[in-house]
């Protein structure tokens, strides 16, 4: 079969791929749990029940998403039927994150399939018990050379990114998706670079400040706070601060009780590295609730901190951990001022029950998608480009986009024969008034 043409081989292919996951999920879990305590609630909900609905969303649309589709012809080219073909670029190398190691390998290889791709998938070396059991995975549910799933650390990586790629795919750090691009363009390889960084939280006074801390600990919180549209830090209104502190500190004891080390629903941070890169964060800060950590299995517990300064490590750099800052704004002037130190970042999140201040707030700043009054789930919508702008990312995905980014689109004219408008034609003497009154017309 030829999977670059075949459609209903790629189906097949996939509906392979989806019973073995459902096969596997148990095994799936426990490599999750095994590699930083992630909770099985969180791996259902945020890996493996995605994938299976990500699976099953693509097969379900695979031949309507392959389809040629016929648009307008121009009038210029009458008579003509024009059409654009999705065909795949080829060669897809993805690499995958450690922080959604399972989801965020599985769901772009999904599409890079179903849209023809041969793909070679390398899943991150620091989740070692789910790298495997995707390699496992993948190992039963494709054919040699159609989907390869390559271990191993940074050596491995940098021998992949040393050949030529017909579409590059990486999910990860802004510093190393710069040595992606870098890579990339030695041959104009076209990437999709899904990024992170500074992702504010926006709390005015109007908000329903209960509900704003329920909905904002659970979005920061989430997988230890290593997710990549984690809010990052927020910004409050002085009025509500206070108050807001209040929910928050409940919320946090509500999720995860008195001692969140003893919780099971709360993950580990992935390596000692990582760690201590957020332990160091908290030095000479004021804490709210939480600081306390464990070198044994890289705990960090849930954390606010008290107006760090904006040149103090913790506002330097992306978190990506279980620690929240909270800053005071009065004015619109001063969240851009704070907000303006940093890149365009991947997310942002306004609670706000005053429309127009959420609709400016969202109008004003250039951010890859966000939420107003919640936070994370605008990523579980597939009919919404998930991806960033500026260092936050190149490129969106999930769904039919994720078919499309994976796709070249190929444009067809089929002219008909029946009629040939000789005004194109050298010699154009005596032509040229009559083609610019043509071509004003047309335009």
């Amino acid at each position: 079969m030829n999977y670059r043409t075949d459609i209903n081989y790629r189906k097949q292919t996939l509906i392979k791929l989806l019973n073995t996951i459902q096969i596997h999920e148990e095994e799936i879990i426990k490599a999750l749990y095994d590699d930083f305590k992630k909770p099985a609630f969180e791996a259902v909900a945020t890996e493996s029940s995605y994938i299976e609905a990500e699976l099953k969303y693509t097969i379900k649309n695979i031949h309507k998403w392959a389809k040629p589709t016929v648009v307008l012809p121009s009038f210029l080219n009458f008579p003509s039927t024009d059409f654009i073909y999705k065909e795949p670029f080829g060669k897809v190398l993805i690499i995958a994150p450690w922080n959604y190691p399972y989801q965020l390998a599985l769901c772009p290889l999904i599409a890079a399939v179903a849209s023809g791709n041969e793909v070679v998938l390398k899943p991150s070396e620091l989740t070692p018990n789910t790298s495997k059991i995707i390699s496992k995975i993948i190992n039963e549910a494709f054919v040699k050379n159609h989907v390869t799933c390559i271990e191993g650390g940074v050596a491995i990586t940098q021998e992949l990114l040393s050949k030529r790629w017909d579409y590059i795919f990486f999910t990860g750090s802004v510093p190393v998706g710069k040595i992606i691009a870098k890579a990339a363009a030695e041959n104009l390889t076209p990437v999709t670079l899904e990024l992170g960084g500074k992702s504010p939280c926006i709390i005015d006074k109007s908000a329903n400040l209960k509900l704003a801390a329920k909905r904002i600990v659970w979005g920061k919180f989430l997988n230890a706070g290593q997710t990549c549209i984690a809010p990052d830090y927020l910004l409050v209104h002085p009025t509500v601060k206070s108050k807001l502190i209040e929910h928050l500190k409940e919320e946090i004891t509500n999720a995860y009780g008195e001692n969140p080390e003893n919780s099971p629903d709360f993950a580990r941070i992935i390596n000692e590295k990582n760690w201590k890169r957020l332990t160091a964060m908290l030095e000479n800060e004021t804490i709210l609730i939480g600081g306390i950590s464990n070198s044994i299995d890289y705990y960090i517990s849930p954390t606010l901190l008290e107006e760090p300064k904006l040149d103090s490590i913790v506002m330097v750099d992306e978190i990506f951990g279980p620690i929240l800052p909270i800053l005071s704004f009065k004015t619109e002037e001063e969240l851009k001022q704070i907000i303006s130190n940093y890149e365009k970042p991947l997310s942002l999140y306004v609670f706000s029950d005053n429309k127009s201040f959420a609709k400016k707030i969202i109008e004003d700043f250039s951010f890859g998608g966000g939420c107003i009054n919640d936070t994370l789930i605008h990523f579980t919508n597939k009919k919404l480009p998930f991806g960033g702008v500026g260092h936050s990312g190149i490129g969106g995905y999930h769904g039919k986009l994720s078919f499309d980014i994976f796709s070249h689109h190929k444009s067809i004219v089929k002219k008909a024969n029946w009629l040939d408008i000789p005004t194109r034609y050298a010699p154009y003497e005596g032509k040229l008034k009559s083609i610019k009154n043509l071509l004003k017309w047309f335009s």
